[in-house]
């Protein structure tokens, strides 16, 4: 009996991809990806979208897309078997980027409580009702708290954890990290001084509590998500001014956490315990992520390391010493997803690539030409298929 409600759990989550990185904010899934034919996985639908970095989130037999189409940030869900539309709300956004990048939202949607909140370019959090569509709040945070643009403006994905919607918004006296009531949108708490990162938190139990990890512009923190109570800090950041931290802190084992950026910053795994967070390893050659998280699996991490406009190599590194297992020099920057024991790999040039998350070499076992153009934002797996867009096109695949 207990072993049918295992597998009834891990079918349920299997099934949904609700917030960023997954239903365990680790990019991770228990779905199985089974190698594709040499045309590719089937199609099951496309849809043209707007502009955004935001990755799709699935929850049931609804999708999510957050997107920006003209002047307006919009939000529409999708039926995510079909692709047909089910509602859409949307709010105008003057959003300009000071680099010439795409200018609709970098944030992906959680979904929790049956509400959608989002958090747009320009700082405004949105909780949304997700069978209707209806606004049931919201929060201009720099206008709150006094946030300055930034290079590529607001790109935090928020994280719902015990009620609260937390979100690194980068604001001043001591409004670094924000909590709101998941329920009503008033500020729940503020902690730090932190400037923001690019990166999006993630919850874990570590140290015997419930803590909620924020890779800052200035480093890692955790902190009660109850009440905002800083648990640790420990500085993670270059000394250029023109740098940021991008990737997802990731949890490697019991108390165990990776943090890793570029700009020379490096990586370092840390031990929590007792209100401190201690480098076990710490190495600028090992796995330097720029924007993409790496994934955990059996004692190994596999991700990015190098610069993405340079051209990274996809490496498999030992969590616990730094070592690399092995390298594919000028593999080129993408994306990766743990799809039960197997490497799910999104390139940016619109590649789909299968292999086995093994130490013992990179060993494709299925290839495939999903997307054209620029692919930034993460793909969700969700119910046997991939959503996975591109600067103008959502598609869906079969991958079971």
């Amino acid at each position: 009996m207990l072993a049918l409600i295992w597998l009834a759990l891990a079918a349920a989550v299997s099934a949904d991809w609700p917030q960023f990185l997954g239903s365990e904010r680790n990019g991770s899934s228990a779905q199985v990806v089974k190698p594709w034919p040499a045309a590719g996985p089937p199609v099951v639908w496309r849809k043209q979208v707007g502009q955004g970095f935001s990755a799709p989130v699935v929850s049931g037999d609804r999708l999510i897309l957050f997107h920006r189409i003209g002047d307006r940030e919009t939000v529409e869900c999708l039926d995510a078997r079909t692709g047909k539309p089910l509602w859409s709300y949307g709010y105008p956004s003057r959003y300009r980027d000071d680099f010439g990048f795409d200018e609709g939202p970098r944030a992906t949607p959680a979904i929790a409580g049956g509400r959608v909140h989002t958090f747009g370019a320009e700082g405004v959090l949105h909780a949304l009702d997700l069978a209707s569509g209806k606004k049931l709040w919201e929060a201009d945070t720099h206008r709150r708290f006094g946030v300055a643009k930034g290079f590529f403006g607001a790109a935090c994905s928020p994280l719902v954890e015990q009620g609260r919607v937390l979100v690194n918004v980068g604001g001043t006296k001591g409004a670094g990290i924000a909590a709101f009531d998941a329920a009503t949108g008033q500020v729940a708490w503020t902690a730090t001084n932190d400037e923001a990162g690019y990166a999006s938190p993630v919850a874990a139990t570590l140290g015997g509590a419930r803590q909620a990890l924020f890779f800052t512009r200035n480093g890692l923190v955790g902190v009660d998500p109850a009440t905002g109570k800083v648990r640790f800090e420990f500085r993670w950041r270059s000394r250029s001014h023109a740098s940021v931290n991008a990737a997802t802190p990731l949890v490697a084992g019991e108390d165990l956490v990776f943090v890793s950026a570029s700009y020379g910053t490096g990586a370092a795994l840390l031990r929590v315990s007792g209100g401190e967070a201690r480098p076990v390893w710490s190495s600028e050659e090992a796995l330097s992520n720029h924007y993409a998280t790496s994934v955990y699996h059996q004692g190994y991490l596999y991700g990015y390391h190098g610069r993405q406009e340079e051209g990274p190599a996809l490496r498999a590194v030992e969590a616990g010493t730094g070592r690399v297992a092995w390298s594919e020099e000028g593999f080129r920057a993408g994306t990766v997803t743990l799809a039960g024991d197997q490497l799910l790999i999104l390139r940016e040039g619109g590649e789909l690539v299968l292999a086995p998350a093994s130490p013992k070499g990179f060993r494709p076992a299925a290839r495939a030409q999903l997307l054209k153009g620029t692919v930034r934002a993460y793909p969700a797996l969700a119910g046997g298929r991939l959503y996975a867009r591109n600067e103008d096109t959502l598609v869906c695949v079969r991958v079971e």
